[in-house]
């Protein structure tokens, strides 16, 4: 049956998802740090990635990242904010084509009733990916509650994936686990883990990795807080172009309204750009791991990201005017 849909009430909404607008602080942290980015000299890509690459020589690089949980998660649902505190650092690596190594946290807790649920979830997260919590630092008297973990993983220098890479004439491809469900306190997230057997969960990772490695993807993000267009957008402003992308081509489970599945944050979801040549093998290769991969568009120099739906064309983010975290 054929879903009538509200485009132009889609891309607004998609413009003031609280996901979206919560990115714009960014720019400011962005300026005011820029300086001590890299005061060593070994930092080899710029800041605004989704981890940070530091050169330890012989072609390695550690790269670096953190993540913090959103409070009210926290206040919601403890086990699922520490579970989640390890996915979306260990999808911060993975987005880079790297191997997480290892990770340590910060705990503010003011109510000493979620310490148990906390750190079951974050002890499951580590048991699900494989990825050690090895240390961290506690404030058992806070004003409130909060959890954030740190990262670091490990990837070739000349492999990495970044989110500078894009190029004019690459293909936008959009890769998700469409295995899954939305949580049941969180119908945003898209839980594709937690059901999972480990090792399936953990080859996708690695599955990244693999692409990365050979040279199959030239730029990437994992799909974060933004949703799926939102974290395209963050990617082209980083590498400074524009996409157009067609909205039916986007892998969906069709249990979900586009709506919210343009807003979820997927267990297990990426957005790349490659050479035409190299689609078809990414999208097998991913198959075999249950993400289903497909090519959604094409990156211009136009410094926008375009919405196609049917006959219409709509611009949802433009660089100089609404960006969603880096003013140009």
């Amino acid at each position: 049956m054929r879903v009538i849909l509200n485009f132009e009430n889609l891309v607004e909404n998609l413009q003031n998802f609280d996901g979206v607008s919560r990115k714009g602080a960014i720019d400011n942290v962005i300026n005011l740090l820029e300086e001590a980015y890299n005061v060593s000299g070994d930092v080899v890509i710029d800041i605004g990635d989704d981890a940070s690459a530091i050169d330890i020589g012989n072609n390695q690089v550690v790269l670096i990242a953190a993540d913090g949980i959103w409070g009210k998660i926290m206040n919601i649902n403890p086990y699922w904010a520490g579970y989640c505190s390890v996915l979306v650092n260990v999808n911060d690596i993975a987005a880079m084509g790297g191997k997480p190594l290892a990770m340590v946290n910060i705990m503010s807790i003011n109510n000493e009733g979620i310490y148990e649920d906390l750190l079951t979830g974050i002890k499951d997260g580590c048991l699900k990916f494989g990825v050690p919590m090895v240390g961290g630092h506690l404030h058992p008297d806070a004003e409130s509650d909060s959890v954030g973990v740190a990262i670091v993983g490990i990837a070739q220098k000349d492999k990495i994936i970044t989110s500078f890479g894009a190029e004019c004439g690459d293909k936008v491809i959009v890769a998700i686990d469409l295995d899954g469900k939305p949580h049941e306190m969180f119908p945003l997230n898209w839980d594709t883990t937690s059901d999972k057997d480990c090792q399936l969960v953990r080859d996708q990772i690695s599955a990244v990795q693999y692409l990365a490695e050979h040279d199959y993807i030239k730029s990437g993000k994992d799909i974060s807080n933004p949703g799926i267009l939102g974290t395209l957008e963050m990617l082209l402003e980083t590498s400074g172009k524009g996409a157009v992308v067609n909205l039916l081509d986007i892998p969906r489970n069709n249990s979900v309204s586009w709506e919210d599945w343009l807003k979820s944050y997927p267990g297990s979801g990426f957005v790349f750009t490659a050479s035409q040549k190299n689609c078809d093998y990414i999208i097998e290769y991913l198959d075999k791991y249950s993400i289903d991969a497909r090519v959604v568009g094409e990156v211009n120099d136009s410094k926008t990201l375009n919405l196609c739906y049917e006959d219409e064309e709509i611009e949802i983010f433009n660089q100089d005017i609404n960006p969603v975290f880096l003013s140009r």
